[in-house]
């Protein structure tokens, strides 16, 4: 397990963690969360090894592997599988030792290493790194791209998948969904779900959370509190935890005002001065309560739009897409029928790739339609947060700079006042005060870069929102802030998102992206997410049809087939062999059967036991919990082996 026993944590000369101790149990998925800046990513780097406790002891078992996403963009030419592949290291490693006992021509060492990379399972690792590689969104085509031929979010996911390889006791995962659309994150949660081993993940992304951790540790004041629950029974826990505190605060400040005022009636007495002493003692034996100090969470507003076109827009007959310098076109989206009405609040779904961000990028007029009309009502004022907030933002120039060029650029449209002071007061209601104004945005954090794009929609006024991905970077109480604002909003909003809370507060229809169509979504996100699931399940069985296809082709300097039978003899001979199958299939779908059942109660036993831990226990309790853990986990990948086997050998039989 890993401990931390009165650890302080310092960067620079401030105390991010003081006299710390908390326990983390072999197998338990944990959250970590706090404000940014309260040292979430500084207790990483302890964990990772790149930093040292300034105070106290910490202890990770020496015999654990670690993985963790590397933060640097990978730039090599090899391709995509070779790269995810690369993150087995113990597979390199055994790979390595073939070929030096091959360079020795040392016959038992050849042998003793084929039977490890054997057992590293190496037969099947090309199609696990695959796996990895398309359920985060790639497609079937990109598997041999080169790594340096994607862009910096395509490769921050071949990052992601690398790690996921590397098998692991110990996976650190920062911000892991930043990247992801709602379909790899649907796909990485049911992942994580299935690691056997400790996970420790930073997310703001609170269905996320919920659904791949039962541990939470909470960073607040320099404390690590932890919290048995995910995200949601943590939120619950630490009001009632801050409800009793604030209430014995007030009970203690009674107390002491009693006793105070004994004293200062009594003190001058001779008769009741050791009375009063003794009160004075107990005033200063007292171990005093702190109150509740309110947070001072970042809100904000969209003000009321100056008019409100309707429809805000109209659509007709329409493909988007994109025309390359040569003058060629690549059509995405075709016949595109649709109006945007004031007042709606409109989710846009689709899988990745499917043509979300280009829908948006055309209604937001940075790109053209291929063909037909975009309608635009009379007075249409389109706010637009671009999914890679540079996009709009000068590294080199500070938020007071943007927002005078901003003013400069609407002049006589300008609705808001714009003189220095009036924005400064402005980007102050957005914490940027004092120095932050004048701090150029390349040094910022990914959410002042957010935030400060925020400030520039809202200064606006518009009356229509596009917002592509939004939340990549805000943290929780800014994502809270961020859907209280767009639930008040007046105007309209289009919302594409992969934070299925805000997506579920703020939208009350949704559009689906995807098949060359935009279309209306009949169902909620669970609907959706169901669909995801289905869409996966179609283009894996469109790519291996077409696999299929080009291997079946007929070879053109092959002899003419003979003619076919007589129908009938051809009908029954097909259901005898159909009869035939479903003798051979019917064994191994009940052993199917039988391992999910096992893998079920293992499952549950598995939760039963975590629970258990998570409550203080005798140590030789905690042992045998700990043991009977790990028989389960070990039991569980045996049989996860055994059902990929019987799983194979019924695709076989099914070619």
């Amino acid at each position: 397990m890993i401990t931390l026993k009165n650890v302080t944590l310092r960067r620079s000369a401030k105390v991010l963690l003081d006299g710390v101790s908390v326990t983390i149990n072999p197998g338990e998925h944990v959250g970590l969360v706090g404000r940014n800046g309260a040292g979430k990513s500084t207790l990483f780097a302890l964990l990772n090894g790149s930093l040292h406790e300034d105070g106290g002891d910490f202890f990770l078992p020496a015999a654990w592997r670690m993985a963790q996403v590397a933060q640097n963009m990978p730039e090599t030419d090899e391709s995509a599988t070779a790269f995810v592949l690369e993150g087995d290291t113990r597979l390199s490693e055994l790979r390595h030792a073939l070929h030096t006992a091959e360079q020795a021509g040392d016959g038992m060492a050849i042998a003793q290493a084929h039977s490890d990379l054997a057992d590293a399972g190496a037969h099947d690792a090309t199609a696990r790194a695959q796996a990895l590689i398309l359920g985060l969104g790639f497609q079937v085509a990109e598997l041999e791209r080169p790594v340096n031929s994607f862009s910096g979010g395509w490769r921050m996911r071949l990052q992601l998948a690398r790690a996921l390889m590397c098998p692991s006791d110990l996976l650190l995962l920062d911000e892991p969904t930043n990247h992801l659309d709602l379909d790899a994150l649907v796909w990485l949660e049911a992942w994580l779900q299935r690691y056997n081993g400790t996970l420790v993940v930073i997310s703001h992304d609170r269905e996320f959370l919920d659904a791949v951790t039962q541990v939470t540790l909470h960073i607040d004041n320099a404390r690590l509190t932890r919290y048995g629950g995910n995200y949601s029974k943590f939120e619950e826990l630490r009001a009632q935890q801050l409800e009793l505190q604030q209430s014995a605060y007030e009970r203690q400040q009674d107390k002491i005002a009693h006793l105070q005022k004994f004293i200062d009636r009594f003190k001058a007495k001779a008769t009741k001065a050791e009375q009063a002493q003794s009160r004075v003692k107990a005033l200063e034996r007292m171990e005093k309560i702190a109150p509740v100090l309110a947070s001072a969470d970042f809100t904000f507003e969209f003000k009321e739009p100056a008019n409100l076109p309707n429809p805000m827009l109209a659509i007709t007959d329409a493909s988007f897409g994109y025309r390359a310098e040569d003058g060629s076109e690549t059509t995405i989206l075709r016949h595109v029928n649709r109006s945007v009405l004031a007042g709606q609040r409109i989710g846009i779904l689709g899988a990745n790739g499917q043509g979300k961000s280009t829908l948006v990028k055309t209604i937001a007029r940075t790109m053209a339609p291929l063909s037909g009309t975009l309608t635009e009502g009379k007075g249409l004022s389109i706010g637009y947060f671009a999914q890679q907030e540079l996009d709009v933002l000068r590294p080199g120039d500070n938020p007071l700079e943007h927002m005078v060029r901003l003013a400069r650029e609407l002049g006589a449209q300008a609705q808001e006042p714009s003189r220095e002071q009036d924005l400064r007061n402005f980007l102050g209601s957005f914490n940027f005060s004092g120095d932050m104004v004048h701090q150029a945005v390349g040094t910022m954090s990914g959410g002042e870069k957010a935030r400060l794009v925020l400030a520039m929609i809202v200064w606006q006024r518009p009356n229509l929102l596009l917002l592509d991905e939004p939340t990549n970077h805000l943290d929780l109480a800014t994502r809270e802030a961020l859907s209280m604002a767009l639930n008040e909003f007046e105007g309209t909003v289009m919302l594409v998102s992969h934070d299925r809370a805000l997506l579920r507060a703020v939208c009350d229809e949704f559009w689906l992206v995807g098949r060359g169509a935009v279309a209306p979504f009949d169902g909620d996100l669970d609907d959706y997410q169901r669909y995801l699931l289905e869409e996966s399940k179609r283009l894996r069985e469109l790519a291996r049809a077409a696999e299929q296809v080009v291997a079946e082709a007929p070879d053109p300097t092959a002899p003419s087939a003979p003619p076919l039978r007589d129908a009938r003899e051809q009908r029954r001979q097909e259901a005898q062999a159909r009869q035939q199958l479903a003798e051979k299939t019917r064994p191994l779908k009940r052993e199917l059967e039988k391992i999910d059942q096992r893998l079920e109660a293992l499952n549950r036993e598995k939760a039963q036991l975590e629970e258990r831990l998570m409550q203080p226990l005798p140590p030789a309790e905690i042992a045998a919990c700990g043991r009977r853990l790990k028989d389960c986990a070990e039991e569980v990948t045996a049989l996860e082996e055994k059902w990929l086997d019987v799983s194979s050998a019924l695709e076989e039989l099914a070619r």
